[in-house]
């Protein structure tokens, strides 16, 4: 062999055995922060990584640090705001905000000299992508008044020395989560409102580039309830669609004095090419026109999007007054001639929840048909309509319904209209397999006097912890928040189950590298999504396992939250049940855009494959939800999703 050729080929085995090494200790960074680093070790690997030569393990090691939560870690974050790669500096910013949430927004002495680290970072920081992420940080942690009001000035400060949109990004995203944060500190100083005015306004070059600038400075300006006549009718013309959603946001907030320029900023938004704008809209008319309103929203009924109709009914509940708005209530509640179909019982089951309280009489002679529905989503919404009434015979029927979710929700009304006189229905119900219906039956137990209630928790509670799962999480907890009242002995909370062994491998990681996923829904259409491997790459694993074992196939979105997000992935179709071990939390920089695809948790690390897409940007959730997917085509197709809507399937593409 030519000298050449083993050179060459001594140079790859080493260049191999390096490349080994360093995936190797890529899996125990990974590893450690997956365990949430309980140990010394584990923090030692975490730091190691962080301050290794290897630019990808910094930037996970500083993540991981962050992702913690523990603020004595800052001092080993901020040493890598110099590191050489901007993006591990970015996250470096990023993990000090992170590291910062353990502080549980209480301002403590740490606070102080991480922001002015921060700020002198500032000073010398030439990427302005790094920027963006301190000028977030810097809003994101827990000040004193004194402290806060020196942030916004350094924001607003660096927004004069700062044209970039780049630039001007972050500083809305920072002032937008400051305002967020601090406003029980009292009203915004005019210069902030002037500023955030300012940016909410178009820049003639920048209508598409600067959209989330305006975005997140008309976010802040309804949190501080500043937004005036003059940005709102802005707003209300702005070519981005999510601005003028937002438009009709601020003109729908109490404030007598804009009176008939609100209603026409509205009264407009009916007629927008955008749904999300219309919806808005409708949301808005009630709250700004009163009784004036109910003559647009039966207009609205007549529109082409279903969400829009949906809300629309909603909104009558308020109509009684109105006889239109009845008659269109009770046309809609007896028009049950597509609730068979799979896409076809939405709008009779909102008229009759809104006619419960529109015309309460109606509403009760509409209702037996309702209740022996063979879909079981009508009855669910027949128990809601039931609480409303205050009919306590339906609530008692509904609570011995063969589906959990229908039963969860009379449980949950009948605690509402019959107080402690549905014990025993409450105790009934305890030992149903539904956490759901455990839960809400534990809850309307607090209190009682019934003594058949102790042992019943008790006996409920003892199944659970031998079952073993963490996703029953909240009905033991509300199981046992309801025994320590009644004054009885609560087992220790530990479950008997043993911890879910890792999906993180390195197989897997580089398969997943770059990986979509085609999501199909019945009835609807399909639409590709990204994961996001290197950003949350345990979310990824465990989201691509389910799916390519079928998991998600026949499972349906059971929570739409119009211009919010929808919600699926459950196997009982509601909050809570999703696979059995909880996963932890991955957050980072991807922002809540509209499109991002987040993992449903209540609580830290408490997520269990359940996943989210936000229909709109939604600012609210940056940093507190795992975001590991983003949509990347199909969007529209999203924006048809309807409550009970099936998953076909979910394909991996590598």
């Amino acid at each position: 062999m030519p000298w050449r050729h083993v050179l060459l080929v001594a140079w790859f085995l080493a260049f191999g055995a390096t490349a080994a090494a360093q995936s190797a200790r890529r899996l125990s960074i990974l590893q450690a922060e997956e365990r949430r680093a309980p140990t010394a070790r584990d923090l030692a690997i975490l730091r190691a990584g962080a301050r290794g030569r290897d630019g990808a393990n910094a930037l996970i090691a500083v993540r991981a640090l962050g992702r913690l939560e523990r603020p004595a870690l800052i001092s080993s974050i901020l040493p890598l705001l110099r590191h050489s790669l901007p993006e591990v500096r970015a996250e470096a910013a990023n993990a000090v905000g992170q590291a910062a949430e353990g502080w549980k927004n209480v301002p403590a002495a740490g606070v102080d000299p991480a922001a002015r680290a921060l700020e002198a970072r500032l000073a010398v920081e030439d990427v302005a992508a790094v920027r963006a992420a301190i000028y977030e940080t810097l809003g994101r942690l827990p000040y004193t008044p004194d402290q806060a009001r020196r942030i916004e000035r350094t924001l607003l400060e660096e927004l004069g020395r700062r044209p970039s949109v780049s630039d001007r990004l972050g500083i809305a995203d920072g002032l937008d989560v400051l305002v967020r944060r601090q406003r029980a500190l009292g009203p915004p100083s005019a210069d902030l409102v002037a500023t955030l005015n300012d940016l909410a306004t178009p820049r003639p070059a920048e209508a598409t580039a600067g959209a989330r600038v305006r975005r997140l400075a008309l976010e802040a300006l309804i949190t501080t309830a500043a937004a005036d006549d003059r940005v709102i009718q802005s707003a209300a013309a702005d070519p981005d669609a999510q601005m003028r959603r937002l438009a009709m946001r601020a003109a729908a907030m109490p404030a007598p004095e804009r009176g008939e320029a609100a209603a026409a900023v509205l009264t407009a938004g009916l007629a927008d090419v955008a749904p999300m704008v219309r919806l808005e809209a409708v949301s808005g008319l009630r709250a700004r026109l009163g009784d004036e309103a109910c003559a647009a929203l039966i207009g609205a009924l007549k529109d082409r999007d279903t969400h829009v109709n949906l809300s629309a009914l909603d909104q009558l509940a308020a109509c009684g007054a109105s006889p239109d708005a009845v008659a269109a209530l009770e046309r809609t509640v007896n028009d049950l001639s597509a609730a068979g179909s799979p896409r076809g019982w939405h709008r009779a089951a909102h008229a009759l929840v809104a006619l419960a309280s529109a015309m309460p009489e109606r509403a009760t002679v509409a209702l037996p048909q309702f209740l022996g529905s063979s879909i079981w989503q009508l009855r669910m919404y027949a128990a809601r309509a039931a609480a409303a009434l205050n009919n306590r015979a339906a609530l008692e029927k509904l609570a011995a319904d063969a589906n959990d979710n229908v039963c969860e929700a009379a449980i949950e009304g009948l605690a509402n209209t019959a107080g402690h006189a549905g014990d025993r229905i409450f105790i009934a119900a305890l030992a149903r397999p539904g956490h759901q219906v455990q839960r809400a039956a534990a809850l309307a137990l607090a209190g009682t006097s019934a003594t058949e209630a102790v042992p019943a928790l008790k006996s409920a509670l003892q199944r659970l912890l031998v079952e073993g799962i963490d996703n029953s999480h909240d009905a033991r907890a509300a199981i046992g928040g309801t025994l320590t009242a009644l004054g009885a002995r609560v087992p220790a909370p530990k479950i008997s189950g043993n911890p879910r062994p890792s999906d993180l491998n390195t197989t897997d990681l580089r398969r997943l590298a770059s990986p979509r996923a085609r999501i199909t829904i019945a009835g609807v259409g399909s639409f590709e999504i990204a994961l996001f491997t290197r950003e949350a790459p345990a979310t990824v694993l465990r989201f691509a396992r389910l799916a390519e074992a079928g998991y998600y196939n026949g499972l349906t979105f059971h929570r739409i939250v119009p211009n919010l997000a929808i919600q699926g992935g459950s196997p009982g179709a509601n909050e809570y049940i999703g696979d059995a071990w909880f996963m932890r939390d991955e957050v980072g920089l991807w922002p809540h855009v509209r499109g991002a695809i987040g993992i449903s948790t209540r609580g830290r690390d408490t997520g269990d494959a359940q996943i989210f897409i936000n229909t709109v940007d939604n600012p609210r959730f940056d940093h507190e939800y795992t975001v590991f997917a983003q949509v990347l085509n199909g969007i529209e197709f999203v924006d048809l999703i309807l409550e009970g809507d099936v998953i076909d399937t979910i394909e991996i593409i590598p």
